[in-house]
């Protein structure tokens, strides 16, 4: 495939899926112009590097590691600084991923097991897939979703700034 095909495909995956990659960066940065520009930044890389793409059958799962690794170096930029977790958008309508008790929740999380949950629940990828797009065994990625399913839970359960205190015994 030439390299200009190959930009061609990328391109066409990006406007396609720009939703499903809007909700990957969301779940890092909880804060929509952040995803936005993660995004964008994602976007641009992923086009500058089309010629790099191996298998054009998998440019989505290929992006969305783009995406991944772009959102974690935004984190990485940015840490320090903080960002309200109650703060709603103030148009729009309300969806699973601005639920600020489920943000707290996932914010819990480590950025390889939030990406899986996000990835499984909120983009309803195959456990498969999303071992490809974080280079994990598929059997890595069911035990780490049954953890963090099960962290987030109890996450909830106790009311979420309780449990860093049940975790550690006090």
């Amino acid at each position: 495939m030439k390299s200009s095909e190959k930009e061609a495909l990328v391109h066409e995956c990006l406007v396609k899926n720009y939703g499903k990659y809007y909700k990957i960066a969301y779940s890092y940065t909880f804060h929509e112009q952040d995803a936005m520009d993660v995004v964008q930044e994602g976007a641009y890389r992923a086009i500058l590097k089309s010629d790099s793409l191996k298998q054009p059958e998998y440019a989505d799962t290929w992006i969305c590691r783009i995406m991944i690794r772009e959102a974690i170096r935004f984190l990485e930029k940015n840490r320090g600084k903080t960002v309200d977790l109650a703060e709603l958008p103030e148009e729009g309508q309300m969806d699973q991923m601005e639920d600020p008790d489920l943000k707290e929740a996932l914010s819990s999380l480590n950025e390889t097991d939030r990406a899986i949950v996000v990835l499984r629940y909120f983009e309803e990828e195959k456990l498969e897939t999303i071992g490809r797009m974080l280079d994990l065994n598929v059997n890595t990625v069911k035990s780490r979703l049954y953890r963090a399913m099960d962290k987030l839970k109890k996450y909830m359960e106790t009311g979420g700034a309780n449990y860093g205190k049940m975790e550690k015994g006090v």
